[in-house]
């Protein structure tokens, strides 16, 4: 069977995955100690009408990472050649469930707590609601302590939510599950 592009199917995979092998260093530009594929936002490389696609999703439709992301994507595979149209794709909705566990602690040694696990939403649905007043604990990044208060909704960057722990009294990022 021939894929497109007159490659064979095994050669068309070996493209693939050497796009993969060329963007897996890439970093978040906002927390470069995770790799856009750890935090979820590499999504698919495909064949497209037109050529090789790279897809990526936000973490949130108004990240203002996200053209830095795709520049970065750019320059990977231009660098090695590679030419590529990368595809913002907003559907299915990014969940900080598709964060690797891996991230989750690289997340916590840089100084931000975590995200919990979040229930899953279908991809057709925008939710309008308040935070439950049952919501999880969340543990300071440095002390491990969960005596912890939300100080503003949006910390550093709008993903993110400030808290400060009451035992340490340090300030820190709390990355909000979505």
């Amino acid at each position: 069977m021939r894929a497109p592009f007159g490659q064979t199917s095994e050669e068309r995979e070996a493209v693939h995955d050497r796009v993969w092998a060329l963007l897996a260093p890439l970093t978040d530009p906002e927390i470069p100690v995770i790799t856009l594929r750890e935090l979820g936002i590499l999504r698919e490389v495909r064949d497209g009408s037109e050529g090789l696609q790279v897809v990526i999703t936000p973490t949130y439709s108004g990240c203002p990472a996200m053209g830095q992301i795709e520049d970065d994507v750019k320059a990977a595979l231009d660098a090695h050649g590679i030419a590529a149209q990368v595809i913002t794709q907003l559907s299915p909705v990014w969940t900080t469930d598709w964060m690797q566990p891996e991230a989750k602690e690289k997340l916590r040694a840089y100084g931000i707590a975590p995200p919990h696990a979040c229930e899953a939403v279908p991809s057709n649905v925008v939710q309008f609601a308040a935070r439950s007043p049952l919501a999880p604990s969340v543990a300071c990044p440095q002390c491990a302590s969960v005596n912890t208060t939300e100080t503003s909704h949006f910390g550093s960057t709008a993903c993110k939510a400030m808290y400060k722990c009451l035992d340490c009294l340090e300030p820190f990022d709390y990355f909000k599950p979505y």
